[in-house]
């Protein structure tokens, strides 16, 4: 099996979010792929097997498979698109989040996905603790979206990793408008056996629609303030569908020899 490291959201390698891609001929266990993924100690190990005309794709963390990553499908079409089926300039993969088609346009890959309905929560001392500043305002969708008032209060806050775990969400995204982007946000997965995210697409589902609305627009160019950095251009669609787009590049290519028991 030949698995690829890519950077995802980022022109430049050792920043943005990496995954690892693996491409293989049929499925091993399930055991054996949550294994690798605890191996790899990434925020996702993206495998990929060609069904037909499109491409099967399943995500692990290092604690669990999601339903839905951006990055690692950034990651994986981007290893389709340029190793796989070079020629092609569109792929899609059949997922647990349905069909998500990814295409190749410049350096953007440009992925279709949905987004999740977001309703208002009352902000909570349990936010203020985790966050280790009080939000402004919360909502929840499949993650919780914390915004701040203050661009410098989430680049610069360390949260509390026992205290996320008691918030609601798959996710705990604290956000804010930027003075570079239209807003700056950063992803906190514990539930997920990740502490922060480096750049979260399937995040920005929820973050750059909550943007689209607040700001009325239907683009957002978000920027992802963690250690690494990453850059999202995001396009309501309506429907409940957004456009995510990204750059990728390439950081390793390597042999999987370990074989199932």
């Amino acid at each position: 099996m030949r698995q690829y490291i890519v950077d995802a959201f980022t022109r430049e390698p050792f920043a943005g979010n990496p995954a690892a891609v693996c491409v293989m001929d049929d499925w091993p266990s399930e055991a054996w792929m949550m294994k690798l993924a605890m191996e790899n100690n990434l925020s996702e190990t993206a495998f990929v097997v060609r069904e037909g005309d499109r491409y099967r794709l399943r995500w692990f963390t290092p604690g669990t498979e999601v339903e839905l990553c951006g990055h690692a499908t950034l990651a994986s079409a981007f290893v389709v698109l340029n190793e796989c089926a070079p020629r092609a300039d569109q792929v899609r993969f059949e997922t647990l989040s349905g069909t998500l088609t990814v295409t190749r346009s410049g350096g953007l890959y440009r992925m279709d996905f949905p987004t999740y309905a977001l309703q208002e929560i009352p902000v909570t001392d349990d936010m203020a603790r985790a966050f280790g500043v009080r939000p402004a305002k919360a909502v929840l969708g499949l993650d919780l979206v914390c915004v701040f008032d203050d661009e410098r209060a989430v680049r610069d806050m360390a949260p509390d990793r026992d205290m996320l775990m008691r918030l609601p969400g798959r996710i705990q995204n604290a956000t804010a408008r930027g003075s570079d982007a239209d807003c700056v946000s950063r992803s906190f997965c514990p539930k997920l056996a990740v502490y922060e995210d480096p750049v979260c697409g399937s995040a920005h589902c929820q973050i750059a629609a909550y943007w689209a609305d607040a700001l009325g627009r239907t683009r957002i160019h978000a920027c992802q303030a963690s250690k690494r950095g990453g850059h999202l251009y995001c396009e309501m669609l309506g429907g409940g569908r957004i456009a995510i787009s990204g750059e990728a590049v390439l950081v390793a290519v390597s042999e999987i020899v370990a074989k199932e028991a």
